[in-house]
């Protein structure tokens, strides 16, 4: 086998959450360019149907659930429904979250604060357990988590945190569960990202363009990721490239972090 025949991802089937657009949409293209057939979650029906178009024109196979799975019964729901499709799962992308509200931890109400751990957090957890918990069955799989850079260290100028403490877990999670799970042939990893330029940020980056400024300024190589730089990683995760590697947090971030 050469060198690039080890990212072949032929004969798998990946299920990607969030999988509309964002990062979510660029690992469906890289897998489905790489051999794999695709699993897409997303809210947006009518988005979830462009991008199975995408895949659909490299030749895949696809499959779209339309649900909000950061609603826990939702989440469950849909991954039953993953499930009980023929073939199973061989790679599983968390990838929904989002910070969307700039609140300060002191106005913050439980409501709220359990909204967006259950969006960035809770989903990993279920994801996890069921799609997962089905590999194991099998005796082999990859699970790959989309956290963050924030989980790492405190983003200046953004109040809340609940962001921040929730993708803080996913990475631990990512750690704690690839301990359990590497004799049972089942790698678990994470990709942190730092600021990308994705339809969230865009839209962020109109309402607080500061805190946009503040960041790239920070950034050793000056600008912000684009959302298709991460295609590469999570297609190396998925596929036997990374045979040995469960467990890491790849940090993605122009440098941010090294200051």
């Amino acid at each position: 086998m050469s060198v690039l025949d080890r990212f072949r991802l032929d004969g798998k089937r990946i299920f990607i959450t969030g999988g509309s657009r964002g990062f979510g949409r660029v690992i469906a293209l890289a897998a489905a360019e790489a051999g794999a057939d695709v699993v897409l979650n997303g809210r947006n029906a009518d988005q979830l149907d462009k991008t199975a178009d995408e895949v659909r024109a490299l030749g895949r196979k696809v499959w779209t659930y339309a649900a909000d799975i950061a609603d826990p019964a939702t989440c469950e729901e849909t991954c039953r429904k993953v499930l009980a499709e023929p073939g199973g799962i061989d790679i599983l992308v968390n990838n929904v979250g989002g910070r969307n509200l700039d609140v300060p931890v002191e106005s913050t109400d439980l409501a709220t604060w359990q909204k967006f751990i259950d969006l960035n957090l809770t989903h990993v957890f279920l994801c996890t357990k069921m799609i997962g918990g089905a590999m194991l069955a099998r005796g082999s799989g990859r699970v790959i988590n989309i956290a963050s850079v924030s989980g790492i260290i405190a983003n200046r100028g953004i109040a809340g945190r609940h962001y921040e403490t929730a993708k803080a877990a996913v990475i631990h999670f990512t750690r704690a569960t690839a301990a359990d799970w590497a004799p049972r042939g089942v790698t678990v990893n994470a990709i942190c990202p730092g600021l990308f330029m994705t339809e969230p940020n865009k839209a962020w980056a109109k309402k607080h363009p500061e805190v946009i400024e503040t960041f790239v300024k920070s950034v050793p190589m000056g600008r912000t990721g684009e959302p298709d730089e991460i295609g590469p990683l999570a297609l190396y995760l998925a596929s036997p490239a990374s045979s040995y590697v469960t467990g890491a947090a790849f940090v993605i971030d122009g440098g941010y972090t090294l200051w």
